[in-house]
């Protein structure tokens, strides 16, 4: 049974950092392309960062425009853990945010919601201005 657990979240002033940490257990991150996507109350789930497994497609990493030079994703595979580092935070980063993953078939980073198998019960993050 695949499971995902994300940690790491909290409240942070604007300009702050946080570092998010997704576990895995039931599937191997290497071989698994890998996303973090976020949720504000009222608004749809939307991409955040995704990063491809290493052995098959490289770790290649694309992001939203949104989060690009602020957010960095990276995966841990002696932890079997894939992490995003938030620096530079700001009060529209507030949002629950969620771990996926997604078998890795070749088709290069993954971005929409339904490209991916597995979630997260998510972790919150609040940005204060």
């Amino acid at each position: 049974q695949v499971q995902l657990v994300e940690s790491g979240g909290g409240l942070v002033q604007a300009g702050g950092s946080l570092r998010l940490s997704c576990a895995a257990s039931g599937l191997t991150f290497s071989v698994y392309s890998a996303g973090w996507f976020r949720q504000a109350p009222g608004k749809e789930r939307e991409f955040v960062a995704t990063i491809t497994s290493t052995i098959r497609s490289g770790g290649r990493t694309d992001y939203a425009d949104s989060v690009k030079g602020r957010f960095t994703i990276s995966r841990d595979t002696a932890k079997n853990t894939v992490s995003l580092q938030m620096n530079s935070l700001k009060p529209e980063d507030t949002a629950t945010y969620f771990c996926a993953a997604a078998p890795d078939r070749g088709r290069g980073p993954l971005r929409l919601t339904q490209d991916y198998n597995y979630w997260g019960q998510g972790t919150q993050v609040t940005v204060s201005s």
